[in-house]
C-alpha cells in the first residue's frame, strides 16, 4: 500500500475519514437504530422496551391505514413528479432560447427553489384560507362561493401537489437546461436541413442526447417526493380525513402523537425497504452508462 508521504496525501487520508465517520454517524446509524426500533414496543425513547420481533411488521401490514397512505403517496409523488419533469422540460426549452433578458429569466426562474418550505406553505394557507385567502375572495367574488380548500380531500390534495410542483420545478428545469448545452448544434442544424420540425427534433435529438440525464433526476425526485414530508405536513398534517397522509406522516403519526416508537419506526423501515426494491429494478432495467443509454 502506498504511503502517504505528502501533506497533501495526508489531508486528503483525514478528509476522506471525516465523510466516512460523518456517513456512518448520520446516515447508517440511525437508519439501524430505526431497524432495531422496529423490534421492539415502546411509547418513547426512554421508557422500558419490550422484545416483539417482527410483531410490528405483521400489526402495521394488516393496518388498512399503513395501504392508504402507500396509495396516498404514489398518487402525490407520481403527480408531483410527472408535472415537475414536463413543465422542467418545457420551461428549460424556453429558457434556452435566445431573447432579450434571458440571463435575468433564467435567474427569476431559481427562486422558488431557493425559498425555505416553510415560506411556501405559509404564504399557500395564506392565499387559501377559507376566511381570509386571497384567492378564496377572488372565487367569491366571480361566482363561485367560499371554497374550503383544505376541507376537500380532493382540494386538499391538489394544493400540496401543486405547492411541490411550484418549488421543485426549478430543479428540473435547472438541470435539462444544463444538459442542453451539451447537445452539439450541429445536430439541430442538419435535422434543420432535412426538414425536421420542432418536435421532430425535440424526440429524436434533444432527448435521446439528455436522457441519462432525465433518467437520474426522475430517480433523484421520485426519492424525494416519496419521502417528502415538511410540505405535506405544514400544509395540511395530513388530512381531511387522512386524505393527504403518506407513510412519512403515518410513521410520525405514530411514533410521536400516538407514542408508537415501535409502529412508526417500522413503517419507515417498510418506506426504506420499498423504496430500496423500486432502485433495484431501476438499476437493473435502466442503464447507467451513458453510451448505453444512447445506444
Amino acid at each position: 500500500m502506498q504511503s502517504f508521504k505528502t501533506a497533501s496525501d495526508r489531508r486528503l487520508l483525514v478528509v476522506f475519514v471525516v465523510c466516512v465517520g460523518a456517513t456512518l454517524v448520520l446516515i447508517l446509524g440511525p437508519a439501524l437504530y430505526a431497524i432495531q426500533l422496529s423490534l421492539y414496543e415502546a411509547k418513547t425513547f426512554v421508557s422500558p422496551r419490550t422484545w416483539v420481533g417482527l410483531d410490528n411488521y405483521a400489526r402495521i401490514i394488516v393496518d388498512p391505514a399503513f395501504w392508504q397512505a402507500l396509495g396516498t403517496g404514489l398518487v402525490f409523488s407520481i403527480s408531483a413528479i410527472v408535472l415537475q419533469v414536463v413543465l422542467g422540460i418545457a420551461f428549460a426549452l424556453l429558457l434556452n432560447q435566445a431573447f432579450p433578458g434571458r440571463a435575468l429569466m433564467r435567474g427569476v426562474a431559481i427562486l422558488p427553489y431557493l425559498l425555505p418550505t416553510v415560506v411556501i406553505a405559509i404564504t399557500a394557507q395564506w392565499l387559501l384560507d377559507g376566511s381570509l385567502g386571497l384567492w378564496t375572495h377572488w372565487a367569491q367574488d366571480i361566482g363561485f362561493g367560499r371554497p374550503h380548500w383544505f376541507e376537500n380531500p380532493v382540494s386538499a390534495m391538489t394544493i400540496v401537489v401543486l405547492a411541490s410542483v411550484w418549488t421543485w420545478t426549478p430543479f428540473v428545469a435547472v438541470c435539462f437546461l444544463a444538459a442542453l448545452q451539451t447537445v452539439p448544434a450541429s445536430l439541430y442544424e442538419a435535422a434543420r436541413v432535412d426538414g425536421a420540425g420542432a418536435i421532430m427534433r425535440f424526440f429524436h435529438i434533444t432527448l435521446p442526447m439528455v436522457a441519462p440525464m432525465l433518467l437520474v433526476v426522475i430517480l433523484l425526485r421520485s426519492i424525494w417526493m416519496f419521502n417528502k414530508f415538511d410540505i405535506v405536513w405544514l400544509l395540511t398534517k395530513g388530512g381531511p380525513l387522512n386524505a393527504t397522509e403518506h407513510l412519512p406522516i403515518l410513521a410520525y403519526r405514530k411514533a410521536f402523537l400516538q407514542f408508537d416508537l415501535g409502529g412508526g419506526a417500522t413503517v419507515a423501515t417498510l418506506s426504506f425497504m420499498l423504496l430500496s426494491i423500486l432502485l433495484a429494478i431501476y438499476f437493473h432495467f435502466v442503464p447507467l452508462d451513458e453510451k448505453e443509454a444512447r445506444a
